[in-house]
């Protein structure tokens, strides 16, 4: 009789062949149609994601229909590996986000970001010329502060200290509150002779293509939103974490059926 675990892992591992077709699809879109170095950036990530979700189901799918143990026996120690991953990841995620948060300002709706607020590692990553190079093309081409400057182009100096910013839109679009510039426009600013203890003060641009994106306050807007949204994830990951080992408990029970129906057939004369 055919059991009821391999079913059910015949039944998840088909679902997440057909996930894996459109990921992978995504994933070569990408390669040739991406409009930006930004957006190409992703297609290896999603290639490498839909080719292993693939690969995986169908050595789930064939090991546990088709009683074929030794895929099945690898399908296990792949999950095995998955989980330790995971749970290795939601740890690291929250350790380097525990630490960072914007500074309040008095008589302003936005926070102020100070790079040093934040974990190492994340700091060590944006403080790399290289990394960052390629963060600020993403962000200038994503035109974060282009969208920002329409936004509230309309607004006075007193409506727009009010205004309820993103922390890349605090950090990478106008001037640090510490260089007490001139409001003209949300992205214009009159500066002021210094000197600045504020290196950002020397750093900003009223240049569409420069404003912020080389400031300390912009790499922190940027870490403060990588910290919010690795938090989000840390979450879900906690959540799939657990489906993960309830497919790989169904797993074992489907290895061991295998393992006993071809004992049994084995061991049968007719």
């Amino acid at each position: 009789m055919f059991r009821l675990s391999n079913n059910l892992v015949g039944i998840l591992n088909f679902l997440t062949f057909l996930l894996s077709i459109p990921i992978l699809a995504g994933g070569i879109w990408l390669s040739k149609n991406g409009a930006s170095e930004c957006e190409k950036f992703l297609d290896k990530p999603v290639i490498v994601l839909g080719v292993f979700l693939l690969l995986v189901s169908l050595a789930g799918l064939i090991g546990a229909c088709c009683r074929v143990s030794w895929l099945l026996w690898l399908y296990l120690v792949v999950m095995f590996l998955l989980i330790v991953l995971v749970f290795c990841f939601t740890i690291f995620a929250f350790v380097v986000t525990n630490k960072g948060a914007g500074e309040v300002l008095s008589g302003k709706g936005y926070k102020e970001y100070r790079l040093g607020d934040y974990s190492n590692w994340l700091q060590k990553r944006v403080s790399n010329a290289k990394n960052w190079n390629k963060i600020k093309s993403c962000l200038i081409d994503s035109k974060v502060c282009t969208e920002f400057h329409d936004r509230f182009a309309s607004d006075t100096v007193n409506d727009f200290f009010s205004e309820q910013l993103t922390s890349i839109q605090s950090g990478c679009c106008k001037p640090s509150n510490d260089c007490d510039f001139t409001f003209q426009n949300p992205t214009t600013w009159t500066k002021t002779t210094g000197p600045f203890n504020n290196t950002d003060c020397d750093a900003w641009q009223n240049d569409p293509n420069i404003l912020c994106f080389n400031c300390q306050a912009c790499k922190a807007g940027l870490l403060d939103n990588i910290k919010n949204s690795w938090k989000k994830v840390a979450i879900v990951n906690i959540v799939f974490l657990i489906f993960l080992i309830i497919v790989y408990s169904v797993g074992c029970c489907a290895f061991r059926n295998n393992r006993r129906d071809n004992a049994y057939r084995a061991g049968w004369k007719p």
